[in-house]
This record gives C-alpha cells, structure tokens and sequence, in this order.
C-alpha cells in the first residue's frame, strides 16, 4: 500500500504540538474492503483520521479507539488507531442512505445526539485509560475536541476531511490536529484561532489539488515558527482478527442457533466486517464452541 504516514511538528517554544496526515489510500482502502455509501464513508474516513492523528501524539506500541454512539440512523462508528501508523475503522450501517442529500454530507443528523468514548492503550498496562464525553456535533472533528479540553485540559483544533467524488468514491481524505498544552499563553491560541478564521483552510480540497501534509498546517501555524519531528510509520491498514475471535463471536448466536447448524451439518462461513478476511469453522469446531458454552454456564 502507499507510503504515507502522520508527519508531526511542534513550534520551536514547545507550546504547541502538531500532526497532519495525508491519508486517501488508506480511506479508500476501509471503502473497497467495507463497500460504505457516501456518508458512512465520510463518518468511517474522519474517525479514522481522527485515532491516526490523536495516535501518532503517544509513545511507541500505544494506540488510541474512538467509539462515537450516537442515536441517529448511522448508529455507531468505532476507530482504532496506534502510534506506529496502523488503523483500522468500521460501521454497523456501511449502506446507511438519508432520504435526501439536502445537507451534503453534513454527519450531524445521521450520528445524532450521543457520546464518544475514547480508550488508550499501553502496552503492558492491565485495561486501558477510558474517558467519555457528550458528541458536540457528530461531525467528528468538533468532537475530539471537545474531549481532548473536557478529559486532558489541552485546547485543540480538529481539521478532518474526506472528499468523495460525484460517484461516492474517495478522492482525498486527511486532516490536522493542533494542540495547545495547558498552560500557554492566551495568545498563542488567538493567533491560531485568528489564522484559521483568516485563511479557513479546506483540508480534503487541499489534499485533492495535490498539497502535502506539510502544506497543510501552513495556513493554520502562519506567523509561527516550527519544526518537524522525526515520525517514520507508513500508515497500514490492520485488522487483529483471528480465527479465536471470530469463533468467540459466533457465542452470540446462543446455543439453540449452533445446534441447529451441527443438526444440519452446516460449516460457518464468517467474515470479518472490519477487514473483510474470510474464516470457516467446521462443524467440529462449532461443537466445541457449544461445549465451552455449556461448561462456562457451570462455573
């Protein structure tokens, strides 16, 4: 796959910390494996995104997951990003349609009103860090945040975009995250907030006229001195399903359902919804979910 990676910067005083991604191949990528109609693929590519971004401001083998539950018809959208690059996004309603595209893609009415949960895991740790808060907007961006001020007291701005073409497809899709760490002076978020309402940079159309993630914070960081930090990941797309798992998922069909398929000798044919890799399970194998069911009810 491509060779894109978060690229990260921080103003030359430490005050501010930046991350800018170009990530089209990777967001078409979840679209082809995930078949996501225009706003699904919109809500999937910004969450994202987002956990790439939010990812790449932690330390090596850590990583991030945004679950956004809202109580509009596109229902939940789940993202999982890690420091070294590697994402993974999903929908429980990929072929979600709105009865009218009056509001272009705007993901507000289709999330509704509901809350973002964000975990973060460290290697070595038990269970990770949780931290919920209201969605402000269900646009994504807005959301993040508002729980990076509201769970880590860091001012933040949040530019995610994803461009579709006439047909739905991806055409551009990345973003910027701009953090303030507590602590600094008023103006420094002035001028930032200044320099976006001045230039009200357009990430996605940025990235679809061919401007690089450097080009991408210029508008935003203008009058500021900074520098790169060295951040070599290409992005991956990466799904940690395995065969356990996805028998482990079968449980929820209850035993009624499992002895009816070892009844009809029927194999289980399941793939994986995030990445799309088949898995069959044997009429043995569903036996001996079934058994370990029955001994779990024991205990």
């Amino acid at each position: 796959m491509n060779k894109e990676r978060v690229h990260r910067f921080v103003t030359q005083d430490f005050t501010v910390r930046i991350a800018s991604v170009n990530a089209t191949e990777i967001v078409k990528h979840m679209q082809t494996l995930q078949d996501t109609y225009p706003l699904a693929t919109v809500a999937v590519g910004r969450s994202m995104i987002g956990a790439l971004l939010m990812a790449s401001q932690l330390k090596d083998g850590q990583q991030v997951g945004l679950l956004f539950k809202g109580n509009g018809a596109l229902g939940s959208v789940y993202a999982e990003a890690s420091y070294n690059g590697q994402v993974r996004g999903y929908s429980p309603n990929p072929h979600y349609q709105p009865p009218h595209y009056d509001n272009g893609l705007s993901l507000k009415e289709a999330m509704g009103n509901g809350t973002l949960s964000v975990a973060r895991h460290q290697p070595f740790q038990k269970a990770p860090f949780h931290g919920t808060v209201e969605m402000v907007s269900g646009e994504i961006g807005e959301d993040i945040a508002h729980y990076l001020h509201q769970s880590h007291q860091i001012r933040s701005l949040v530019a995610l975009g994803v461009y579709l073409d006439v047909y739905g497809k991806v055409e551009a899709a990345g973003g910027v995250l701009i953090e303030v760490m507590p602590g600094v002076e008023e103006d420094q978020v002035e001028r930032i907030m200044q320099n976006f309402e001045k230039n009200r940079p357009n990430v996605s159309q940025m990235l679809k006229e061919g401007h690089t993630p450097e080009d991408l914070i210029k508008p935003f960081l203008e009058g500021m001195k900074y520098e790169e930090l060295d951040h070599p990941y290409p992005l991956e797309y990466f799904c940690p399903c395995t065969k356990e798992r996805v028998m482990r998922a079968l449980e929820t069909l209850g035993a009624d359902e499992l002895q009816d398929m070892i009844e009809k000798a029927e194999e289980a044919d399941v793939t994986c919804q995030i990445c799309g890799k088949p898995y069959k399970v044997t009429v043995p194998e569903i036996k001996e979910i079934k058994e370990s069911m029955y001994k779990d009810s024991l205990h």
